[in-house]
């Protein structure tokens, strides 16, 4: 597995939010391009960013930083946040980033979702958050009654190669992610790259997803735990590629 150190973006600061609340906000670096380098000193070799200004307001608020990010620390890096229109998903690409993460939008607009991923391909992925199974939108404000794993299903049928797969309910608590939702997630759409978000935050965490032995389990998020010194970004690297 992939191991993907997180850096949320609010007001150009590294942040974290208990449970995707703006209200629960925690700052811990005013300088994101020095947190990317970090991560990429201790083994990082992939990054998702979440700009956390945008997926509130509705459009990027960090491009050119995140440009920026790209260009000094040469990662791989996954973008979300804001992204719902042509504009922004192109001005994204434009900055460099590997994967363009859509969400409120792939559930709404499945016609925009389409377009995007023949224009751009295996760099279109899906964010789907979801609480007890059903999906999340606008920045966790609103619940769907949509299944998680059918707008998986629905997605993957427009082409869609990676899905990052967030339990809200396990974020940001360093409790462990929801392995449950974890497999049925995987096991819904085997042809997609399933990353896991929410609570991953110790070596043995990385295990337990390996464990269920899903191959299309490919990477995981990790993002308070590393800013509260839970665990070491080395650590879990090296529980995601032992055998």
């Amino acid at each position: 597995m992939v191991i993907l150190p997180a850096i949320d973006l609010m007001d150009q600061c590294c942040v974290r939010l208990r449970q995707g609340r703006a209200d629960q906000r925690t700052v811990y670096s005013d300088n994101p391009i020095a947190q990317a380098l970090k991560f990429k000193a201790e083994g990082a070799e992939h990054l998702h960013v979440v700009d956390l200004d945008g997926a509130f307001a509705g459009e990027p608020k960090h491009t050119q930083l995140i440009a920026e990010i790209i260009r000094q620390s040469g990662l791989a890096v996954e973008v979300g946040g804001g992204l719902r229109t042509d504009a922004a998903v192109d001005a994204v690409m434009e900055a460099g980033v590997a994967r363009a993460i859509i969400g409120t939008r792939a559930l709404e607009d499945t016609e925009a979702l389409a377009r995007w991923v023949v224009k751009y391909g295996c760099r279109i992925a899906v964010g789907i958050d979801a609480r007890n199974g059903f999906v999340q939108t606008k920045g966790w404000v609103e619940t769907s009654t949509v299944k998680a794993t059918a707008l998986a299903q629905r997605v993957a049928a427009l082409g869609v190669k990676t899905i990052i797969y967030t339990d809200t309910a396990t974020d940001g608590m360093l409790g462990g992610t929801n392995l449950q939702a974890m497999k049925e997630m995987a096991e819904a759409v085997p042809e997609v790259k399933i990353i896991a978000s929410g609570g991953v935050s110790l070596p043995q965490h990385v295990a337990d997803l390996k464990a269920l032995g899903c191959s299309n389990l490919w990477g995981a998020i990790v993002g308070k735990a590393l800013y509260e010194g839970t665990t070491t970004l080395s650590a879990m690297v090296a529980a995601a590629t032992t055998h």
